[in-house]
């Protein structure tokens, strides 16, 4: 059977070019552009691939599955917004640039049909080239922590450091048919489900293959390469910020089964700039039975000071890993100094788990956070790594709390291509999403870390979002912007911090006007026992609802749990963001006549450790509360409710199915239905399904696909990815439902994930979505407005 395809009006809804990826250069002289298409052909998903160690493999590409098309990059020059396109091969796929310190040059990397390249171009001119006789490894991609491991520039800007394909890469083994083997005995391997492990010895060896890498200094410009080390499976390859030294890191056997490929058998090393004269860091085991929540054992979150010629740092658990452990302190930290001759510096101990630090411009300042589960706390430290003992408290706060969240460090590439924490002074630059009760407000702020005063330099105008991108090179008084309202798309904007003159920088059209008359407006009301919840209340356009009469209404929510009934009431939805339609997203069904409640509050609060034991009182609760405040407004009609949701969405959707019966139909995507199938926790439930067998059993809706006499659309794609949304989760659901004499559609995506990508696939998804609306809730009109 062909694909569906959802009514002509709607197609610009998925063929509306997405907002260019922003990508400011260092010094704020330059912003580059990544132009996406919005949706790619399923043919470019049908790709045969291989599920190797938690990552999908490209195998005729050697390099990781891709699954968007990005064809163009351009450079805008923020003093006078002239736009060039880099000089590109037409219709190539293109990576994420990458800027030199500089702020001028910048690398990308380029798809061949042998493998990645990598281009460099000057933003001045669009002038670009390749850099002749390389290929790109990108299969391991970057490390664990987010850092990109594929190639960067050098700190001194003069060369990349790449992770290269080898000249000659082994052939693939052969796919020979094999018994499954495995074997356990006294082995604590409590983890999440994961997908795509390796499963046998063919697995492994080609994993090798497609993952081996030489690690390598390369001249921008001739390509001249001084290769620094053997072939080995690379992810980590920078240098220290004089220049003196590398930090690598890389795996090797053993492998394992049970987990993805960050957390096998690796090896920390620091080498001479040149490659010689390596020093063992840490040579860590295979990390598969790191317990519940917790972390592994041995230096973890390793990287250089950024303002100390040549020290690392890092983090050790003094707990096992074990968050559940007794233990007066977490956490130990440690720096270690060139000559790398020595012992490691301890530091000094956290009696919480460290989350990570930031780097001051000031010699040894950071910022250290440090996180507290069972209180649901962040903590940030000043601390002088020169003197251990002096720390002070900078934030305190809960981890639930939106309102009080003070932003978040913005961070600044020098010329020296270190990377710290923008800074004046003993002042910091935060920038913050800025949740009020009215809605977002991002904000920019500048923070004194010794008196703690803050100062707003700068804050969105009622009525509108402005996120700062950072200063641009006109100096600390002019700020590049995002802007965007209800009625204006995003677009770039330079803007003085001293008063209201600004001036547009790129002039992006809205991409569906045709579309965008829907009005939208928050809501809030009380669940009933003192929570309140919000939503944002999508009409179609040119309804009144004094006039129009009520709509039928399609619910769209996805649960969060919190600690407190303050916290959870706090409003996190944005007021004043453009309406952009998008074919997964809930808006789009004002086209067809219902009142959408999009991310409704969902709030399960109580203690973290047992909170889901009331997640089913409290979720009926929620929706009843927020069908009962539309219906009083005069808005909705009671009696045509859909509710629907993706993810643990979906798998709330199941359940308000299974256990109301105030909803007359739902749509399922891409969830998990069975518990048991998720044994050793699932989002953020802490304890297993030996530990909790009564709490799992009630709120799995498979168990209870009896009582779901609603009729349910399930949605899901055929190689769904994410830990515990495994396809047969909905399958299962429906043949449980099938089985009951209930109502359902099952619909598997051939080649998507746990998003659905394809343009075809997008459009079957939204026609099955309004048939199932119009079939359940009645035909709302015979004409779209």
């Amino acid at each position: 059977m062909p694909y569906a395809a959802p009514p002509a009006d709607i197609m610009p809804v998925i063929d509306a070019p997405p907002t260019p990826t922003i990508s400011p250069a260092p010094g704020g002289r330059y912003v580059a552009l990544v132009h996406h298409e919005s949706h790619p052909p399923v043919t470019m998903l049908a790709r045969p691939y291989l599920a190797l160690a938690g990552i999908r493999v490209d195998p005729s590409l050697g390099a990781r599955r891709r699954l968007r098309r990005a064809g163009r990059v351009s450079v805008l020059r923020v003093s006078d917004g002239q736009e060039r396109f880099l000089d590109l091969p037409a219709g190539a796929q293109v990576g994420t640039p990458n800027w030199a310190p500089d702020g001028r040059r910048l690398a990308v990397t380029v798809d061949r049909a042998d493998g990645v390249g990598l281009w460099v171009a000057d933003a001045e001119t669009g002038v670009a080239a390749e850099v002749p006789g390389l290929t790109v490894c990108d299969v391991l991609g970057g490390d664990p922590s987010g850092g990109n491991g594929t190639f960067r520039w050098s700190r001194d800007g003069r060369s990349l450091l790449v992770l290269a394909a080898p000249t000659q890469r082994q052939p693939l083994p052969e796919p020979a048919p094999e018994p499954r083997l495995e074997e356990t005995s006294g082995k604590l391997s409590q983890l999440a489900t994961y997908t795509d492990l390796l499963r046998n010895p063919a697995d492994e060896a080609a994993f090798e293959v497609l993952a081996l890498s030489v690690p390598c200094r390369i001249d921008p410009v001739t390509g001249e390469r001084a290769e620094l080390g053997p072939p080995r499976l690379y992810y980590g390859l920078i240098d220290s910020p004089d220049g003196t030294h590398l930090l690598v890191q890389y795996l090797h056997r053993p492998f394992s089964f049970l987990v993805p490929w960050f957390w096998f058998a690796r090896t920390a090393e620091v080498w001479r700039a040149d490659g010689s004269a390596p020093v063992v860091l840490a040579d860590l085991p295979v990390s598969d039975e790191v317990p519940r929540q917790g972390v592994p054992t041995g230096p973890r979150l390793i990287g250089w000071v950024e303002r100390a010629p040549a020290t690392l740092a890092w983090a050790e658990a003094l707990d096992g890993g074990d968050p559940v452990a007794p233990a007066d302190s977490r956490d130990r930290v440690f720096r270690f100094a060139a000559p790398f001759d020595g012992a490691p510096e301890q530091l000094f101990d956290l009696r919480q788990r460290c989350l990570g630090w930031y780097d001051l411009d000031a010699p040894d300042q950071v910022l250290i956070v440090e996180h507290d589960r069972d209180r649901r706390w962040l903590t940030t430290w000043l601390a002088d790594l020169s003197a251990p003992g002096e720390r002070q408290v900078v934030f305190d706060r809960s981890a639930d709390d939106a309102y009080g969240d003070p932003g978040s460090p913005v961070l600044t590439v020098h010329p020296d291509g270190a990377q710290t924490v923008l800074s004046d002074g003993t002042a910091i630059y935060l920038r913050g999403e800025g949740a009020t009760p009215a809605g977002k407000r991002p904000f920019f702020d500048l923070f004194d870390l010794v008196t703690h005063a803050s100062t707003r330099l700068h804050e969105s105008p009622p009525g509108a979002v402005e996120h700062v991108i950072g200063f641009t090179g006109a100096g600390r008084e002019e700020v590049l912007l995002l802007h965007e309202s209800p009625v204006e798309p995003p677009n770039l904007v330079v803007a003085a911090l001293d008063g209201p003159a600004s001036r547009p920088l790129t002039s992006w059209p809205d991409p569906h006007p045709e579309l965008t008359r829907i009005s939208k407006r928050l809501i809030t009301h009380d669940r009933g026992d003192g929570v309140t919840l919000s939503g944002m209340l999508f009409l179609p356009p040119g309804h009144d609802p004094a006039t129009g009469g009520r709509l039928p209404l399609v619910l769209w929510a996805y649960p969060f749990d919190y600690g407190t009934v303050d916290t959870a009431g706090q409003v996190r939805a944005g007021s004043f963001e453009f309406t952009r339609l998008t074919p997964l997203g809930p808006a789009v069904f004002a086209l067809r006549g219902y009142a959408v409640l999009a991310d409704a509050t969902m709030p399960v609060i109580g203690d973290p450790e047992t909170m889901n034991d009331t997640y089913l009182e409290q979720i009926t609760g929620a929706a009843r509360a927020h069908i009962r405040a539309l219906d009083e407004a005069g808005i909705i009609d009671p009696g045509r409710v859909a509710v629907g949701g993706h993810s643990y969405g979906a798998f709330m959707t199941a359940n308000l199915l299974a256990h109301t019966k105030e909803f007359a139909a739902g749509i399922a995507r891409s969830g998990a239905y069975n518990r048991t199938l998720t044994p050793f926790g699932f989002q953020t439930e802490r304890r297993s399904y030996w530990e909790a067998p009564e709490v799992y059993d009630q709120v799995s809706p498979f168990r209870y696909a009896d009582r779901i006499t609603a009729p349910l659309l399930l949605i899901h794609g055929e190689q769904d990815a994410n830990p515990g949304t495994y396809p047969i989760q909905s399958e299962r659901l429906y043949q449980a439902i099938q089985g009951n004499g209930g109502t359902a559609r099952l619909v598997m995506l051939p080649h998507e994930s746990h998003a659905y990508l394809a343009r075809e696939s997008v459009m079957q998804v939204l026609a099955e979505e309004f048939g199932w609306l119009e079939r359940w809730l009645s035909p709302v009109q015979d004409e779209p407005a």
